[in-house]
């Protein structure tokens, strides 16, 4: 599935977003979301999104999933049209609550994606559950509900029930901000160490901008409403990441500054940024 196609090898990127508007139009008024929003996304590659509430993040995610339908634009995987969600690319949403069966074992939970794919063997499906069980470090809980469950666990449930069925995509819409700042840190080394062991292609909603720069190969800001691309930043930052000695350095400093002089721009706070700056 992660194998470079004839179209990437041709020079295609790899998710390309081609001029998406989003406008929705109720009590006799028309409200512009997205204004023509370009990205690329490479293979390999964690990008995470951030910009001001009610900006888009979370709509321009679910058009390039193929949930929400684009008013003009066009969303490609690998040259082809994302019209409906393709079985590349899962989505992991905020409300995990919401996303987990609460009368299913952790082990339903996860295998529940498994079995409704269809052609795995049910020994496959038994296997494939306990290897991501064991990924996200919830040997022991297999058969707990999840109310029985903290929220981080909740969510790591939930990560490897997407990641069980073997995607190239993963685009994670705030997963962490339900959770207290030591779980968020927790869940933060759970994905880095997944990208990286899986090869996985994350595209990453955030309204927390360190999480975002932490985290991420490219870090791309929208603007106000009707939103376009305000900042595409590359971040050059070494791995393995630390949750301390990674945040003290200048070029992280540097790219912290860079990010909120912009954002706090598009909001009319230029004076706040200069506050902000390291």
């Amino acid at each position: 599935m992660r194998d470079s196609s004839a179209a990437l090898r041709a020079g295609a990127p790899y998710i390309a977003v081609r001029g998406i508007h989003k406008s929705y139009t109720g009590h006799g008024r028309t409200t512009r979301a997205l204004g023509g929003v370009d990205l690329q996304v490479e293979q390999g590659s964690f990008v995470s999104i951030v910009g001001p509430s009610g900006c888009g993040k979370s709509t321009l995610q679910q058009i390039m999933d193929g949930l929400v339908p684009a008013t003009e634009g066009r969303v490609e995987l690998q040259a082809r049209p994302v019209t409906e969600p393709p079985p590349e690319i899962l989505y992991v949403f905020q409300q995990y609550t919401r996303s987990l069966f609460p009368w299913k074992t952790v082990e339903k939970n996860i295998a529940y994606g498994l079995e409704n794919r269809g052609g795995l063997a049910p020994a496959e499906i038994a296997a494939r559950t306990r290897e991501y069980i064991g990924l996200v470090k919830l040997d022991g809980f297999e058969r707990h509900y999840p109310w029985q469950l903290s929220g981080g666990m909740q969510q790591r449930v939930a990560i490897a029930r997407a990641l069980a069925c073997r995607p190239a995509v993963l685009l994670m819409d705030e997963p962490f901000s339900s959770v207290d700042a030591l779980t968020r840190v927790g869940l933060q080394e759970l994905v880095l160490r997944l990208w990286r062991e899986l090869g996985l292609t994350i595209v990453f909603v955030t309204h927390d901008t360190e999480e975002a720069i932490y985290l991420s190969t490219r870090v791309v800001a929208l603007s106000k409403p009707p939103s376009v691309v305000g900042m595409d930043l590359q971040i050059d930052l070494p791995h393995p990441r630390d949750q301390i000695t990674t945040r003290e350095l200048p070029r992280y400093l540097e790219y912290r500054h860079r990010l909120l002089s912009q954002l706090f721009t598009d909001e009319g706070l230029a004076t706040g940024a200069a506050k902000e700056a390291p």
